[in-house]
């Protein structure tokens, strides 16, 4: 199952694609209660969004980003049926990606 969920929502001549992404974004300050030793650094590092296999947004994150984070971006045109794919990777290796189309 894939830890992204991608709405999109077509407007006059714009399309908005929101992302709500599960992921723990540890900063690797925090302290585990129970062993009270540190939790180690995990966050995305790179947010990529394409649409039809052109990348419209690549971003870099660092620790600072909460924990399941949400984003919306805001792209000109864009058609019923076109893919829209979001991908990301984070400081331990993990990656995911996930498809949909616009509606």
């Amino acid at each position: 199952m894939s830890s992204i969920k991608i709405r999109t929502k077509r407007q006059a001549d714009t399309t908005q694609i929101r992302t709500l992404i599960a992921h723990p974004m540890e900063t690797g300050l925090n302290t585990d209660s129970k062993t009270q030793k540190n939790i180690a650094a995990h966050f995305i590092q790179q947010l990529t969004v394409r649409h039809n296999d052109t990348v419209i947004v690549t971003t870099d994150l660092a620790s600072g980003i909460s924990r399941n984070p949400y984003f919306s971006f805001e792209m000109k045109g864009g058609e019923p049926g076109d893919k829209i794919t979001i991908q990301w990777t984070d400081n331990q290796g993990n990656s995911d990606s996930q498809d949909t189309l616009i509606q």
